[in-house]
């Protein structure tokens, strides 16, 4: 399962108080509550209320009325071409995760979306970081596609870096692992899972670190892939079941089955 990735203030100390409220809540699975503090009456704070109510999608599989509504309002107030560009980049990953959770086939929305989205953010814009790792989902998602998604993955990478984004960085770290693993690259993904957890654990991104330990124990020897899976498990209980795709990888064994 693939994650999406929002950048945002709030992470360090001296960011404004505002944005500290929302990174708090938002970490913590507590989206709604986020964007109930943010008034969408400017583009930038409406486009950061759509962004969390899209983000909730995609963790939570529910929520996708509210998330259109906030997606209409932010599109209705963007004026700039990256304003634009940032709201069809909502657009598109609202429409991938629909597709993901097999809620409504939405490919073809989301890859034009995406689409009109490059052509509104200009290259080397900081936009241009998240709407490559989002591209990079498409491409291994939906398209089946990972030598695409990989060169998706490495350009958000650079650019995330470029522009000190760590949270990104924790989300193209994971995925470009996850590739890395499905090709038999054991020492290149558990670097790259260890480096996001390090990230999110870093940043205090609850809700992103039950999925990064996962990520992890699927590279590690036991005893240790078992204690992190545990630890996993007891984050994903304590945010009551989020991120829900998550349950089923995060299932223990039947009693009495083996166990490689």
């Amino acid at each position: 399962m693939a994650h999406s990735a929002m950048s945002g203030n709030g992470t360090t100390a001296g960011d404004d108080p505002l944005q500290t409220a929302v990174w708090r809540l938002r970490s913590r699975a507590c989206w709604a509550d986020a964007a109930a503090l943010l008034r969408p009456e400017t583009a930038p704070a409406a486009l950061q209320r759509a962004a969390l109510l899209v983000e909730r999608c995609l963790y939570t599989e529910r929520g996708w009325a509210e998330a259109e509504d906030a997606l209409r309002t932010a599109e209705a107030l963007a004026q700039s071409d990256e304003e634009r560009g940032a709201a069809a980049c909502e657009r598109g990953q609202l429409a991938y995760s629909a597709t993901l959770h097999a809620v409504r086939d939405r490919a073809d929305e989301a890859r034009a979306a995406l689409g009109r989205a490059a052509a509104l953010i200009p290259p080397g814009a900081p936009g241009r970081a998240m709407l490559d790792f989002r591209r990079g989902l498409l491409a291994e998602n939906l398209a089946r596609s990972p030598q695409a998604a990989r060169a998706a993955y490495r350009r958000a990478h650079a650019a995330a870096d470029a522009h000190s984004d760590p949270l990104l960085l924790s989300f193209t770290w994971r995925h470009l692992a996850g590739l890395a693993l499905r090709e038999g690259e054991l020492a290149e993904a558990r670097h790259g899972f260890a480096e996001s957890l390090r990230i999110r654990e870093e940043l205090g991104y609850l809700v992103g670190t039950a999925p990064a330990l996962a990520s992890l124990a699927d590279t590690e020897p036991e005893p240790e892939a078992s204690r992190l899976r545990e630890e996993a498990r007891r984050l994903f209980r304590l945010l009551g079941g989020v991120p829900t795709w998550l349950a089923e990888q995060l299932a223990p064994p039947a009693p009495g089955a083996a166990t490689a």
